[in-house]
């Protein structure tokens, strides 16, 4: 049986072991995302109505969490918006679609809270078959007016964005202390941190900028 629920304080060191071997060693050797989920619970920026476990017989195979994020134009026009992540899904169960039923319900729920759009980082090959397309296309930068490869944008209302610019801030949150992580890391069972071509793959595809 597959479920969809909201994560409960009692599936918290579940949801913190899922996220770590989800993403070990994928984009560094060891990883952070486990130490952000322990401390984005507790920030103001956080949405606990949208942080959500998929649950297949009995067992938390995935969740997702989200927060706040603003985009604002050049003229000062502030629009909130939000940016979910880690996106976690046990690595036994990748790849066979449980992540895209857990994010298509999730979006459902942003909608409902009226979120116009959602902006993230992560790679297009996987996001762009949910909805997701460059952020060049919206015209949606970085403070700096970079746009880079990795941000990607989804319309949940067609058409809010146009015509304008925009500049994209996240939440603090995401500025991981990545020695604290590390840390908080040293405290669990032992993982072999190494390295694996995925980091390579992540380096190159995070440092791409799009120009016009």
């Amino acid at each position: 049986m597959l479920t969809i629920r909201p994560e409960r304080p009692a599936d918290y060191a579940a949801v913190e072991q899922l996220t770590r071997q989800a993403f070990y060693n994928m984009y560094m050797p060891g990883c952070v995302e486990h130490y952000l989920v322990h401390t984005m619970r507790t920030h103001p920026d956080f949405i606990r109505e949208l942080d959500d476990v998929l649950v297949l017989d009995g067992q938390i195979i995935a969740n997702v969490m989200y927060t706040k994020a603003q985009l604002t134009t050049p003229t000062g026009e502030v629009k909130p918006i939000v940016t979910f992540g880690p996106l976690s899904v046990a690595p036994a169960f990748q790849r066979q679609g449980y992540g895209k039923q857990l994010l298509n319900a999730s979006f459902k729920q942003v909608r409902a809270l009226g979120y116009p759009a959602i902006v993230i980082f992560g790679d297009p090959n996987n996001y762009v078959g949910r909805g997701f397309k460059s952020c060049h296309q919206f015209q949606v930068s970085l403070p700096d007016g970079k746009f880079p490869a990795a941000m990607l944008v989804k319309e949940l209302v067609p058409g809010i964005l146009s015509g304008k610019r925009w500049h994209y801030t996240m939440s603090s949150v995401m500025d991981i202390d990545v020695a604290a992580a590390q840390e908080y890391d040293d405290h669990l069972p032992p993982m072999k941190r190494q390295w694996q071509p995925s980091q390579e793959a992540f380096k190159i595809i995070s440092q791409a900028y799009l120009t016009d």
